[in-house]
């Protein structure tokens, strides 16, 4: 009897270590770029139901999600900034894009519908900096001859924490704005002229959506998910567009991803009739050495997923899937970047 208790109690615990070792390989975490959670959510939710692997995503901005990922906190961190190849080589990082997003600015004004607005660069520059102050100033009077634009003080809304929407948005602005880019830039963070921030892009719509006469940059699903107004923007072939999934795409196609060192591109003031101006894609950032080997095999086998899997749910909330030809370079940057602490390259089967 003692004997057998004996080998119940060596399996007990041989079951339990097997176990535990399962439950760290299956549960995966990431952080990072508020810009895409509504499309990790709706993949890690579909992923975990097909699967029974958990992701755990932190929504915290591109500015966390480099920190994070950096510190090795997280199993992948995620930033609508790309960083430059001599950033990932500082920090033994590789990165990939994930999906392909625009940003809006939205607005509250009474009377004044979605798309409705028009704006181009320059005088969204001159908002943001402080210098066009009331809704009928004459700069905006005569983008929009069509609409009654009330004599109010406009509220401008910003993000308040580091933000890869934010990088998007004031680097579309210093492609077009020398003012900008001589008194404010491009980053995650910056310095801003006026306005008030808001955390997240939840914070920045929630508070354009309770303060009248605002206006703020936000990621587009999230002017969608919120019913939210948003404007037309004059693009670089000098033709008002409207923000969707067909402008983000006419945008990309001018992407040339063979040629970009670590996947470095920039997606803004893009030419073309249809392309939307504040385009971007979002990225995930991994070490290049992975001291947990099957964890880092799992990541890629949930993006793996996502880019075979999940193009229709990025369509339905207005992303942009990666094409498939980027799919392919990105697979082999797998291959051939990401390695365990031996040197073996990392297999996802």
């Amino acid at each position: 009897m003692n004997k057998i208790k004996s080998l119940l109690c060596v399996f007990w615990l041989a079951a339990s270590s097997l176990l535990s070792v399962g439950v760290a390989a299956t549960n995966l975490t990431g952080a990072g770029a508020t810009f895409p959670y509504p499309i990790y959510a709706k993949w890690a939710d579909t992923y975990k139901t097909q699967t029974g692997i958990a992701l755990n995503y932190q929504s915290i901005g591109s500015g966390g999600g480099i920190k994070q990922i950096i510190a090795k906190t997280v199993d992948f961190g995620a930033s609508d900034m790309p960083l430059e190849i001599k950033e990932l080589d500082k920090n033994g990082l590789m990165q990939f894009p994930a999906v392909i997003g625009g940003v809006v600015p939205v607005i509250n004004i009474a009377g004044i519908a979605t798309g409705q607005l028009r704006l181009d660069g320059k005088v969204l520059a001159d908002i943001f900096l402080g210098k066009i102050t009331k809704w009928n100033d004459p700069a905006l009077l005569a983008l929009n001859t069509t609409v009654k634009l009330p004599d109010e003080t406009i509220t401008v809304i910003h993000r308040s924490d580091g933000s890869g929407t934010t990088f998007v948005f004031t680097n579309y602005l210093s492609k077009i704005s020398p003012s900008w880019k001589s008194t404010v830039g491009e980053g995650t963070a910056v310095s801003w002229k006026v306005g008030t921030g808001g955390k997240g892009n939840e914070g920045v719509a929630s508070y354009v959506q309770r303060i009248k006469n605002s206006i703020g940059y936000v990621e587009y699903a999230y002017a969608l998910q919120n019913k939210m107004a948003y404007t037309q923007l004059k693009n670089q072939s000098g033709q008002f567009v409207k923000p969707d999934d067909a402008s983000f795409k006419a945008a990309a196609t001018h992407a040339n991803w063979e040629s970009a060192p670590g996947f470095y591109e920039l997606l803004t003031n893009e030419p073309g009739k249809e392309s939307w101006p504040i385009t971007g894609a979002t990225f995930i950032l991994m070490h290049k050495v992975q001291n947990k080997p099957e964890t880092a095999k799992e990541v890629l086998k949930f993006f793996d997923w996502a880019y075979s899997n999940g193009g229709g749910m990025a369509e339905a909330l207005d992303y942009v899937p990666i094409p498939e030809t980027l799919q392919k370079l990105v697979r082999a940057a797998w291959k051939s970047q990401l390695k365990d602490s031996k040197g073996k390259a990392i297999e996802m089967r």
